[in-house]
């Protein structure tokens, strides 16, 4: 049975601001309202260490953070700055790491946080300011349980740090899909897949369905980290590729199958979503957590 990764301190006081900090606890609750979830799926995580965060963060860098320290190496962040704030970073850190060990004992897992793919080693960007995708990936090395990943990114924005933080690793494929015309200042992924503004469903799937099989077979990693961001989403308010409800469920579905039935491990994190209506960032992420749910166990 897939994993549920989730904590009830998946939370902080950010304020008012475009990013929906309430959007983990509100997917977790209607997974258990829907009856998609029993106790027994739920992981709870633990937070990073700071040797963990140290296999891809700069020890400067950490130092400002667990300092809650205001340097040029923290300011580009466009999230407040407090240790209740960092604290749910390494948190969710932990809640991806757990994901990709759930996934790789079991098949396939999901953390209903995670996605933070802008922060850069040595500092923040966006709303990130620790890199879960890479530190997940970098611990299952340290920890010799995966030779080789693939990270499949289609969150409306480019995963720059993820592709920055990998660049010299030819053991870790990245792979982001992403509105060209947008935020921000790319840096060079293994695979770059920029499309243009209201590129819609159809145009979108046909685009995912030209490249991620490839990128499977050639590759054939022991495990994919899926960067299941719903930004792409037509009435999102930091995105513009237009995709429906349905073609955003069917995107997930897609990726889910390609991965599972070749027998690949499948760790998912929530990223971005920002629609007009939180209601319907949470409807997506949870059409993205049933998607997992009912992928089963796969081929191993």
């Amino acid at each position: 049975m897939p994993r549920i990764v989730h904590s009830p301190a998946y939370c902080a006081d950010i304020g008012a601001h475009v990013f929906q900090v309430h959007k983990f606890r509100r997917t977790f609750e209607r997974l258990l309202a829907d009856g998609l979830l029993a106790a027994g799926d739920v992981a709870v995580p633990e937070p990073v260490t700071r040797a963990e965060a140290a296999l891809v963060h700069t020890e400067a860098y950490l130092s400002d953070l667990e300092g809650a320290a205001h340097t040029s190496r923290t300011e580009a962040s466009e999230l407040p700055f407090s240790r209740e704030i960092i604290r749910l970073f390494y948190l969710a850190a932990g809640g991806t790491c757990a994901a990709c060990r759930e996934a790789l004992a079991g098949g396939a897992a999901i953390n209903l946080s995670g996605g933070f793919h802008h922060a850069f080693a040595e500092r923040a960007e966006g709303f990130c300011y620790l890199n879960d995708v890479a530190i997940g990936i970098r611990c299952m090395q340290a920890e010799a349980r995966i030779g080789s990943a693939v990270v499949v990114d289609l969150d409306v924005h480019q995963g720059n740090g993820t592709a920055k933080i990998f660049a010299d690793d030819p053991a870790v494929f990245t792979f982001s899909m992403h509105q060209e015309r947008l935020y921000p200042v790319k840096q060079r992924s293994s695979l770059d897949v920029g499309l243009e503004a209201a590129v819609g469903d159809a145009g979108y799937l046909e685009t995912l369905a030209r490249h991620l099989p490839d990128i499977l077979e050639d590759r054939r990693p022991q495990l994919v980290l899926y960067v299941a961001g719903v930004d792409p989403y037509e009435h999102d308010q930091l995105g513009g590729l237009g995709l429906s409800i349905e073609g955003m469920r069917q995107r997930d579905e897609y990726v889910i199958c390609e991965v599972r039935k070749r027998g690949i491990a499948l760790a998912g994190v929530l990223a971005g979503g920002y629609a007009v209506s939180e209601d319907d960032t949470v409807q997506m992420h949870v059409n993205t957590c049933r998607a997992f749910l009912d992928a089963g166990g796969g081929q191993r």
